[in-house]
């Protein structure tokens, strides 16, 4: 079993930064693509960004376009999402997931961390 650990969460202004970590327990296991997902109170959850584990090929979503970055760490098992310029629409709960194929049938979830932005 698969395990993926968030952390890095927190409470920031407006025009803040934070930076999130999601670790895999497993270093071995079936991933096609690691991505980010949130869910706001009250709203479904919605897709952040994702990176291909093979070459880096990442895809965002247009409200966090060239204020997120999602990168990998193939040694340590890890990706990240910096998140810059965050906004109180921002507030969420992100978790993140990992899919085994191009599918993008994600099969194995997060606990969800925390981020609340303050105006």
């Amino acid at each position: 079993q698969v395990q993926l650990v968030e952390s890095g969460g927190g409470l920031v202004q407006a025009g803040g930064s934070l930076r999130l970590s999601c670790a895999a327990s497993a270093r071995t296991f079936s991933r096609y693509a690691m991505g980010w997902f949130r869910q706001a109170p009250g709203k479904e959850r919605e897709f952040v960004a994702r990176i291909r584990w093979s070459d880096g090929d990442r895809y965002y979503a247009d409200s966090v376009k060239g204020r997120f970055t999602i990168s990998r760490d193939n040694a340590m098992n890890t990706v990240y999402l910096q998140m810059n310029s965050l906004k109180p629409e921002d507030t969420a709960v992100y978790y993140c997931a990992s899919s085994p194929t191009f599918a993008l049938d994600w099969n194995y979830w997060g606990q969800g961390t925390q981020v609340t932005v303050s105006s």
